[in-house]
């Protein structure tokens, strides 16, 4: 009876999930500063520096109340300033997503290495917690939540910018101003940049995986194994192009160990191996369509993309092995 009894009071094993999840809030409490309020406060200086530039503009600058457009011009001219609009919410996305590549570069470089430097990773040993979880929540932050995060910032800011550009024009009486409401593709900019962001996923595989097995695998200053050492490699293996009978394809060199295995985490850094007529702009209304999902997902018909999947893959199953037998710094 008392056995029983016993066996009702312990604590139930926590499922792998539920450990998950608790792994993902401890990265978000320790990184809150970067996934978070970096593009926060970077927004909020671009909505500052706008709100300044608007009342400056309309205080001291010529009012458009006396400018006069053909009525066969205003069409042109509202698609223009539609246009504009979607220009500066692709910008206030943009500029999350330039905090966006630092911020996880550095992340997914120190993920692993500074564990061992604080000797914290002892303790998280001691838990019933494995090594594939706990890198792959590092992971998880890395290619899909962090990206998510700066993506809502980023359409927060640029409705913002987008709000703070069609009153500013509408006050001072730029002919065919209506047109930033009228001719604008929230919408389409927005699910554009969501649907394109499983295509990015896959495509920063390589530069996630290549950075978390040098965090996993360097003793010290895992930036220098990281970048410096690739690329003072091609350096140098690009300059034994100067003796007799040496032939070496610098691009495909620099592209495969720079572009592919350091700056894949740049968002839309796949655009290169698209069909060239599927980005084109024509004309003002194109804008919207400077992230097209459908042409991005044209990289997943790419043997590079797959390549890289791979590779990026096969790094995250090392540096998960790593850490299972490293534990010093």
């Amino acid at each position: 009876m008392n056995a029983a009894t016993e066996s009702r009071n312990l604590p139930a094993t926590p499922h792998p999930t539920h450990k998950f999840k608790l792994l993902l809030k401890r990265e978000l409490w320790e990184h809150r500063g970067g996934f978070f309020w970096a593009p926060v406060i970077v927004g909020a200086i671009a909505i500052v520096f706008a709100l300044i530039a608007a009342v400056a503009g309309t205080v001291l600058g010529p009012g458009l109340n006396d400018v006069r457009i053909d009525g066969h011009e205003i069409d042109e001219v509202a698609r223009i300033t539609g246009a504009i609009g979607d220009g500066t919410l692709l910008g206030g996305i943009g500029l999350a997503m330039i905090v966006l590549t630092f911020v996880v570069f550095f992340y997914a470089l120190g993920s692993l290495y500074d564990d061992r430097r604080d000797r914290s990773i002892l303790f998280w040993k001691s838990l019933p917690i494995s090594d594939s979880q706990m890198v792959l929540s590092k992971v998880a932050w890395a290619l899909l939540l962090a990206p998510l995060l700066a993506v809502v910032i980023g359409i927060a800011t640029g409705l913002a910018l987008w709000v703070i550009t069609a009153l500013t024009t509408s006050i001072n009486g730029l002919p065919g101003s209506a047109g930033i409401f009228l001719n604008s593709h929230p919408f389409r900019v927005i699910g554009n940049v969501l649907a394109m962001w499983p295509v990015q996923m896959a495509w920063a595989l390589p530069t996630i995986g290549w950075l978390m097995l040098c965090s996993a695998w360097a003793r010290s200053k895992p930036f220098l194994w990281a970048v410096i050492v690739p690329v003072l490699t091609c350096a140098l293996v690009s300059f034994m192009d100067i003796f007799p009978g040496v032939s070496i394809r610098h691009d495909v060199l620099w592209y495969v160990v720079a572009y592919r295995g350091l700056m894949s985490l740049i968002p839309g850094s796949f655009a290169p191996i698209l069909d060239v007529s599927a980005r084109g702009i024509d004309g003002p209304g194109d804008v919207a369509n400077v992230i097209d999902a459908t042409a991005s997902w044209q990289a997943f018909a790419t043997i590079d993309m797959w390549i890289g999947v791979a590779i990026g893959a096969a790094m995250i199953y090392a540096a998960i092995r790593l850490r299972r037998w490293r534990e010093e710094g």
